[in-house]
């Protein structure tokens, strides 16, 4: 089976409940994001405002099919200072 892992960081990881985990590829990154909020509830409000990078570089079209065997980071705004 073609997969696509995706990583979570800070809020997007509590709120996930885990860091990281392996999904099947073949869909947008729109539709990875609303299989991911259906699967982890608590989700769904960190995915509304997170930016999202494929293989390290920050996605602009969302509507693009997520080719097999790439890493998704799922980034929540930080807070700094």
């Amino acid at each position: 089976m073609a997969t696509v892992t995706v990583r979570y960081f800070a809020g997007a990881r509590a709120a996930a409940g885990l860091s990281e985990e392996t999904v099947a590829a073949g869909r947008t990154l729109d539709g990875l994001l609303t299989e991911l909020a259906e699967r982890h509830g608590r989700l769904a409000p960190v995915l509304a405002v997170a930016n999202f990078l494929v293989d390290g570089v920050t996605c602009h079209d969302r509507n693009k099919p997520l080719p097999a065997g790439v890493t998704i980071d799922v980034l929540p705004p930080f807070a700094g200072g």
